[in-house]
């Protein structure tokens, strides 16, 4: 058993970072392992200029100076990261499982999954000839807000993604024009006013149509009204579509693990365990009565998790009530 961690931690986006922390401060002999080479997950690879607002302490934050805090946060209690690593497979063993992944195999008392809805792409636009202009003049995520410098942009979408994205690159481009195919945004309501009173230019309701190529290497829109064969044209530099994304978690679903799912989410109880004991989720991926889909709600559950852990492997060490008490012990350590 002493080649056994106490615990692993699947996946490094905030959900997985936060554990991965607070299992530091535990005390706990744990690992966490991410199949990207950098910690952040979506949110890095996606949206790392977007400002998140649901993070209790921040007024606002972007999505990589979060990931660069609990990054630095991490360093207080660091535990062992493994990134660039898939994990293959878990599978159950006398004592807790055995980790595979496309490098080694370790063993583990307990296992946290924090894979949020899986691997992920973009919700492509629907228009016959836009794949010619992808990753140039049409995208699907913002990574660099300054790209878009002194640019006319069109955002295609109506959630909360697309009017952030409408609002940040508000204040750099040359002009915002958000789309949407609804009369009403599906948004927050604080940042659907804050979009109103902004100079973002609202085009409703309306589909994008046709994009074409202007002489001058810009693109001329053609954008159908709904339930109307009133068409509006547009002349834009970049066009930014923001329709969600799809996402699989076939990789979990390979594993040795006979988890209970409720709409492709993991079930769990109110410690977090899955249907499999010594298993836990947190994070998007997984379900329970009253669940909130926020970084903010998995924040919480991160430290239920690890506490859950922590209390099934050490049922006699004294439970820390305050995260202060748990920094002075580390500190005397």
């Amino acid at each position: 058993m002493q080649d056994f961690y106490d615990v692993t931690i699947v996946g490094g986006g905030p959900a997985g970072m936060f554990a991965a922390f607070y299992a530091g401060l535990r005390e706990l002999k744990a690992q966490l392992i991410e199949s990207l080479p950098q910690l952040g997950g979506q949110v890095s690879a996606l949206y790392p200029e977007k400002e998140i607002l649901d993070i209790a302490g921040f007024a606002s934050v972007t999505g990589q100076q979060l990931i660069d805090q609990l990054s630095e946060q991490m360093k207080q209690a660091p535990i062992e990261n493994y990134l660039g690593e898939t994990v293959e497979d878990v599978v159950k063993v006398d004592g807790g499982f055995k980790v595979v992944t496309n490098q080694r195999t370790s063993y583990s008392k307990t296992v946290i999954i924090a894979l949020g809805n899986g691997a992920f792409s973009p919700r492509k636009l629907a228009v016959e000839n836009a794949d010619q202009f992808e990753n140039h003049q049409l995208f699907y995520a913002v990574t660099h807000r300054d790209d878009f410098r002194d640019q006319r942009v069109l955002i295609a979408g109506g959630g909360d993604s697309a009017i952030d994205m409408a609002l940040m690159l508000e204040p750099v481009a040359a002009e915002v024009h958000l789309m949407h195919r609804r009369e009403k945004f599906r948004g927050l309501e604080h940042e659907v006013t804050k979009l109103k009173q902004s100079s973002v230019q609202l085009e409703l309701p309306y589909l994008l149509k046709e994009i074409d190529e202007n002489a001058d290497h810009s693109l001329h829109l053609t954008m159908k009204k709904m339930r109307s064969d009133d068409e509006k044209e547009l002349d834009v530099d970049d066009v930014i579509v923001n329709y969600g994304f799809t996402s699989d978690n076939k990789a979990l679903t390979s594993w040795s693990l006979e988890l209970e799912q409720n709409r492709h989410d993991i079930v769990v109880d109110s410690t977090m365990q899955t249907s499999v004991a010594g298993v836990y989720a947190i994070g998007d991926g997984v379900n329970f009565d009253g669940k909130v889909k926020l970084i903010a709600s998995a924040f919480g559950e991160a430290p239920t998790a690890i506490s859950s852990v922590a209390k099934q492997l050490y049922p006699d060490r004294h439970a820390p009530v305050h995260s202060t008490s748990l920094a002075s012990r580390k500190n005397r350590v």
